[in-house]
């Protein structure tokens, strides 16, 4: 019988060069690149807190010391604030320091997704923990965060727990599918993993519901890290060692409560821009309006589409 060890762990990769973002992440990390007016880190490390997270680890790599100073406390910033009376601006600031226990874990080569997860080894030290991807923000519907909707399914099946979600037939190719079944016990939300298969053809894919950048492991997943070979580009792939973790565990998919931004994309970053301002009372009917001026213009220019 398995032993319930409460989850209390987070980590979270943000250690890649964001080649993508070629040419602004060359000296700002993509994870700092702000969505409106955060940089894309927060909202990840939010989403771990606001799941009951207490213990978080960020991989990183050479060149990402800003992702560190983001969560240190800067004095005489705070100083300013506080004499200006820019309260609301002083809290904010605050909390980012007094997140608890954030643990910074370099990844000295960069040999992919699964050797940046295999670096908190020791961190983890045997329990179970989250996986956030860090440049891949998640708003979830309803109160519980998308980590707190894999929480909840793991505090019943002890068991490694993946988000998913339903994608277009023509962007199957893009992303990890998975093979699933309907879970006894739950609803329709939560089903029991069968297998995964890394970027398929539509054709070739087992349906149609991609991994959706969050994951619950539990402490086996250390061992297939260590024993996965190196695929393409020499990179460990986190997708291969849960594959090997599927032959000797359960697992489960949870079908997200929410919408996934990616953000490691240029388009990706300028729609999901477009959107969380949108949804801000403070900028949404000045963008309306800025956003319906430029599609007229366009409809008028025949040059400018």
């Amino acid at each position: 019988m398995k032993r319930s060890i409460p989850l209390r762990t987070a980590v979270i990769p943000a250690a890649g060069f964001g080649t993508r973002f070629l040419p602004a992440s060359k000296a700002v990390p993509k994870e700092m690149i702000p969505l409106v007016d955060k940089p894309v880190i927060q909202y990840v490390v939010e989403e771990a807190v606001a799941a009951g997270l207490t213990r978080i680890a960020i991989i990183v790599s050479e060149g990402k010391e800003a992702v560190a100073a983001h969560f240190q406390s800067f004095p005489a910033m705070e100083d300013r604030l506080e004499k200006t009376g820019k309260k609301e601006l002083l809290s904010e600031i605050r909390s980012l320091s007094s997140i608890p226990d954030i643990t910074f874990i370099p990844q000295k080569e960069l040999k992919g997704l699964g050797d940046a997860v295999l670096q908190a080894k020791d961190f983890v030290n045997g329990e179970p923990f989250a996986v956030l991807l860090g440049d891949t923000v998640l708003r979830a519907e309803g109160r519980k965060s998308v980590t707190g909707q894999l929480k909840e399914v793991y505090e019943k099946t002890l068991s490694s727990v993946v988000a998913s979600e339903h994608v277009p037939r023509e962007r199957i190719s893009k992303y990890g599918i998975i093979e699933s079944r309907k879970a006894d016990g739950f609803s329709g939300k939560v089903e029991e993993v069968l297998s995964l298969v890394e970027k398929p053809s539509p054709e070739d894919a087992p349906g149609d519901l991609a991994i959706a950048s969050r994951y619950l492991f539990t402490p086996g997943i250390f061992e297939e890290l260590e024993n996965t070979p190196p695929g393409k580009g020499g990179e460990i792939q986190l997708t291969d060692a849960m594959k090997s973790l599927l032959k000797k565990e359960r697992m489960f998919t949870r079908i997200i409560d929410g919408k996934r931004y990616d953000l490691g994309s240029k388009i990706g970053f300028l729609k999901s821009t477009v959107e969380f301002a949108l949804a801000r009372d403070e900028f949404r009917e000045e963008m309306l309006c800025f956003l319906r001026e430029k599609l007229a213009d366009y409809e008028m220019d025949p040059d400018k589409q």
